[in-house]
């Protein structure tokens, strides 16, 4: 049962951190931050990978989901970075879209407590006049948002590989061991003894067990004294 356990437990944070790498990908979306879209679309066919592994006891699969877990902590260490402008990096860079367009984050508008006011242009009101956002009233800055969110997104991971870690080494006791223990274990003295009934059985009979070159060589060796009879 604590094998059962501690293995449904890891179900249960894969599928959480699925979840949560749905939720980013969402806010992501609306951001249309690609760069971040494109991490979190392999984060999440890693970790359905990684679950996957857990369920079918695929070490194999958990060492690729606790490689993937390290560049993940690191590129979530970039955002954290990037929004909190260390290291050169500016969160007012378009470098999270690839430079091909000027959206920000979904939360510099949509936060907490924020009240979002569109101004247009005093110069000629037209279908390509642009207008000024004015963002007021947040409660918390999105760049400590997006921080939070990244912080997150480590913890749980980090989370999850140390569990799946465990699961994968040599000691977890998964269910095809012991079967292929018992499985060596049989005795073969009993199987002897049942084939050399079954060839007894084809002696006596009027050929209908088959009439082979072996059997036909069996049936003479136990005719002439051959064989020695089982002890």
């Amino acid at each position: 049962m604590g094998c059962c356990g501690g293995r449904c437990t890891l179900i249960f944070l894969c599928t959480f951190q699925l979840m949560v790498a749905l939720e980013r990908q969402v806010f992501d979306f609306l951001g249309y931050q690609w760069a971040p879209i494109l991490a979190n679309f392999f984060h999440i066919i890693i970790v359905i990978l990684g679950l996957f592994g857990t369920i079918q006891y695929r070490p194999r699969y958990i060492v690729v989901y606790a490689v993937w877990t390290a560049l993940w902590v690191a590129w979530n260490v970039f955002i954290i970075c990037f929004y909190l402008d260390v290291g050169g990096l500016s969160k007012e860079s378009d470098l999270l879209t690839f430079n091909i367009s000027a959206h920000h984050s979904w939360w510099s508008e949509h936060g907490p407590g924020c009240v979002r006011k569109e101004m247009p242009a005093a110069s000629v009101r037209g279908p390509d006049s642009q207008a000024y956002i004015s963002v007021m009233g947040c409660l918390l800055e999105y760049q400590y948002i997006e921080v939070l969110h990244s912080a997150f997104q480590i913890l749980v991971a980090v989370s999850t590989a140390a569990g799946n870690a465990e699961s994968a080494s040599p000691s977890a006791g998964r269910p095809g061991t012991h079967t292929a223990t018992r499985i060596n274990r049989i005795d073969p003295i009993p199987i002897t003894a049942a084939l050399r009934a079954f060839q007894d059985r084809g002696c006596d009979s009027d050929g209908s067990l088959g009439d082979t070159t072996e059997l036909r060589g069996y049936c003479s060796a136990r005719d002439t004294n051959v064989l020695q009879p089982e002890t």
